[in-house]
């Protein structure tokens, strides 16, 4: 068990990459917080880990407004008695195509969900692990859109290179209170935003499209993602600060 007793919080827990992430550090030990807008979500990822076994609670949270994310927190340190793990998972984006047609709204949202979120949540769970003396781990879920951007998703590449420059920063300040901060980098992968990553249409020729771009010829997966976040989190990454993975089938190389 490499998360044995860890309180966690995964956002955008309640499908994709978030719920692989969530069940396999829940098999690994850790009590997990789930947190998602969709509640329904949310509920089910936690009733299933609770009948695998695990132990783990839902909350709904929109990770966009201050008072949810600190509701989110509180509720890891108010259930579970303390806050070790915190993954910055949820994540949006626009549909792609020429980047005058996004719009002024859906540029917001996509800042709102895939940056502030990360200042938000960080701006809550900081204080507790300094308050618990006993450092901490931050995952922020990027993308490899964020270190080899291409035309078409122009605004959500930068939201993802945001999220990666916030990680290597965290990381440097946050050491002294040994918090560890570190970022995934995924390929894309069968999550609610494929779609929108190919442009509204979801083909099998389009597919192969995408599929001819990744070395390793398919997409990522959540147990990927998990397996990654996983050790990040764990004792064996102790040393590793300020580190952003590609997990991507040789896509960035």
């Amino acid at each position: 068990m490499r998360l044995q007793n860890k309180v966690a919080v995964v956002t955008g827990a309640g499908s994709g990459f978030g719920e692989g992430i969530a069940r396999r550090f829940a098999a690994e030990g850790a009590k997990i917080v789930i947190a998602d807008i969709n509640e329904d979500g949310a509920q089910r990822v936690a009733r299933s880990i609770e009948n695998d076994g695990g132990t783990a609670v839902s909350v709904r949270t929109d990770v966009t407004l201050a008072g949810d994310v600190d509701a989110m927190i509180a509720t890891a340190s108010n259930r579970f008695g303390r806050l070790d793990i915190l993954v910055n998972n949820a994540g949006t984006t626009h549909r792609k195509g020429p980047l005058t047609e996004v719009d002024e709204a859906t540029f917001d949202h996509v800042f709102a969900v895939n940056v502030k979120s990360i200042y938000l949540a960080a701006r809550s769970a900081v204080p507790v692990f300094r308050s618990q003396g006993s450092g901490g781990s931050i995952v922020n879920i990027a993308s490899t859109a964020g270190v080899r951007p291409r035309p078409g998703l122009t605004w959500y590449n930068g939201s993802k290179g945001a999220a990666i420059t916030f990680t290597k920063s965290m990381a440097v300040e946050l050491a002294p209170d040994q918090i560890r901060v570190n970022a995934i980098n995924p390929v894309i992968g069968d999550t609610g935003l494929t779609k929108e990553f190919m442009g509204g249409v979801d083909t099998p020729e389009i597919r192969q499209q995408f599929m001819q771009t990744i070395p390793l010829g398919r997409f990522s997966t959540p147990q990927d993602i998990a397996a990654t976040a996983l050790f990040l989190c764990s004792d064996e990454a102790g040393f590793l600060t300020g580190v952003c993975i590609e997990v991507d089938g040789g896509r960035c190389v």
